[in-house]
């Protein structure tokens, strides 16, 4: 292959391509560089959701250098998930805003777009920290700069950049503690790495990494993990997309607001969070916060414009659940009778058990949504309009969903109730005082005064050694996880569910409801219940099939 010393519009587009390929294929052992011990999405899917946003702008645009630069731009501040996919938002916009300048971008320009791109990256972060992305995005930049102003060639000044960010993120511990504590380098500078990786394959042929490479990076630095203990807030900031804070809840929107007002927005998100990234422009900003606050977050857009597509993620129990969620979405709702209420109800949930029994409990539309893909408010404002009533009654079933779900009232003419269910069984529960013929506010106060009387905990599998609160954690044991943390571990399922339920059963407790799901046995679901019998004679237990990904146990407390 031709060793190129520009790289026009056409070569832009491969090297995003490859990049987006790139993000894919390495995303399982970018996500493994977090360290909190239950399968999450993170960093690698981020950024990688980031990169689909671009490739589909780009393949409704003109293939001109302008417009592929635009729609890399307008595509990556769009599409921007998480702290990581947001600031490599800024570090694409910073490249196209060069690449832009020029009908092939040589040795000169290239080393202009990385520092472009590290001053955007840096200026979008209200408080940035080194040993992240931003370290390794500047390194990289500054060596780039230094191989350009020598003279060198394109690969020169790209191998240079490469070389300096990899030597940067092998020190990103060094400059982090909480990645010190874990041993790990930064995941947004890995994923960073695999651009530069992209551009070198374009423009010198150059191999792609493989990503078993990734992984054997994730894996030399966890060895030892399980032998350093993690304090809670540590755990806090390794969880959820490399944040460095221990506050709880990531919320991200869009907000449509007038250039000048979002430098006071910034001042009022200063106060209540941190890992504080608003990138945008034109009327149109990319807002990312990790707070304790999440409904001052919100608030504070609408003093000054109007937030759109809000997500919230509790960054404690984030969990990775993309290829079940488009599974479930590709799978067309089934048609259910079009029997007109007064109030109908829209429930969302993964798992085709959970599906079938809220059917059976009365539920009209049940959208596909989890923990990590949650659905937008456009996809809920669908199923609110479909069903077969004026008035509608949305279960989230997820706290991180129900700030979403609530922006739906405003959208139609519907009225719109939520009752802000915060898992699958507070769900079953609150569907138990339905009336389909009284009005949504009759409903929503008894269906939440039944939701508020379950007490929620489930049980997933850890993916890396770690430490919590209760002891040791081994990659592959059960946790049992309530709403203030993991209250057990152990080797089995049923022994973890069983661990919990010895945490959380009370004497005033009556009925448990066990919800199956994948991992579940019927062995394990034996034990559990014949452990009940002895211990908690007077709690009668109801077992469901539910069906759900990575959670072998739902349980509801009542």
């Amino acid at each position: 292959m031709t060793t190129l010393e520009r790289l026009g519009a056409p070569e832009l587009r491969a090297v995003v391509t490859a990049f987006r390929d790139l993000l894919r294929s390495h995303q399982e052992g970018i996500n493994r560089l977090n360290v909190y011990p239950v399968p999450d999405g993170d960093t690698g899917t981020n950024m990688a959701l980031t990169l689909e946003s671009v490739m589909k702008e780009l393949n409704e645009a003109d293939p001109a250098m302008a417009s592929t630069c635009k729609a890399v731009s307008h595509g990556s501040l769009m599409g921007a998930r998480g702290n990581s996919g947001v600031i490599l938002s800024q570090i694409l916009r910073g490249i196209s805003e060069e690449f832009a300048r020029v009908d092939a971008a040589d040795a000169a320009t290239v080393a202009a777009a990385l520092t472009s791109a590290t001053k955007g990256a840096y200026a979008a972060v209200m408080k940035p920290v080194e040993g992240t992305i931003l370290t390794v995005v500047r390194e990289a930049s500054e060596a780039a700069e230094a191989a350009a102003d020598d003279g060198h060639s394109l690969v020169d000044v790209l191998d240079a950049a490469r070389t300096a960010g990899n030597e940067a993120l092998d020190r990103t511990p060094e400059l982090l503690a909480v990645l010190a504590a874990a041993g790990v380098v930064d995941a947004g500078g890995a994923g960073l790495l695999l651009l530069l990786d992209a551009m070198l394959h374009v423009a010198a042929g150059r191999p792609l990494p493989k990503p078993s490479e990734t992984a054997a990076k994730a894996d030399r630095a966890t060895v030892g993990v399980a032998n350093r203990t993690v304090s809670p807030g540590a755990a806090a900031g390794m969880h959820g997309d490399d944040d460095v804070s221990n506050l709880r809840y990531e919320v991200m929107y869009f907000l449509e607001a007038p250039d000048e007002t979002v430098p006071a927005f910034k001042d009022v998100w200063a106060g209540i969070g941190d890992s504080i990234v608003v990138v945008g422009s034109d009327g149109i900003w990319n807002c990312h916060i990790h707070t304790d606050d999440i409904g001052g977050a919100i608030e504070a857009a609408l003093d000054c414009g109007r937030p759109r597509d809000i997500r919230v993620t509790d960054l404690l129990e984030q969990v990775e659940e993309e290829r079940w969620v488009r599974e479930g979405s590709s799978v067309e709702e089934p048609q259910r009778p079009v029997e007109p209420v007064t109030t109908a109800v829209v429930a969302i949930a993964t798992g085709d058990g959970i599906r079938r029994i809220f059917h059976s409990l009365g539920v009209q539309y049940v959208v596909t949504g989890g923990q990590s893909m949650n659905p937008s408010t456009a996809e809920i404002l669908e199923a609110v309009e479909a069903a077969p009533g004026d008035q509608v009654v949305v279960l989230p079933n997820n706290k991180n969903i129900i700030p979403v779900a609530e922006q739906v009232d405003a959208m139609t003419a519907k009225d719109v109730r939520v009752v802000p269910t915060r898992g699958i069984p507070e769900g079953f529960a609150a569907l138990l005082q339905y009336d389909p013929e009284a009005d949504a506010d009759t409903n929503a106060d008894a269906m939440s005064e039944a939701a508020d009387n379950v007490a929620a905990g489930e049980v997933t599998r850890a993916v890396r050694d770690s430490m919590c609160e209760v002891g040791p954690i081994g990659e592959g044991d059960f946790l049992g996880i309530a709403r203030h943390g993991i209250r057990a571990v152990a080797r089995t399922s049923g022994e973890a569910t069983i661990g919990l339920l010895g945490d959380i059963l009370r004497d005033e407790h009556e009925i448990l409801t066990l919800i199956e799901g994948d991992g579940a046995t019927a062995g394990d679901t034996r034990r559990i219940t014949e452990w009940l019998a002895e211990h908690h004679s007077h709690v009668t237990c109801e077992v469901h099939h539910g069906g759900q990904p990575l959670y072998p146990y739902y349980l509801g407390v009542e």
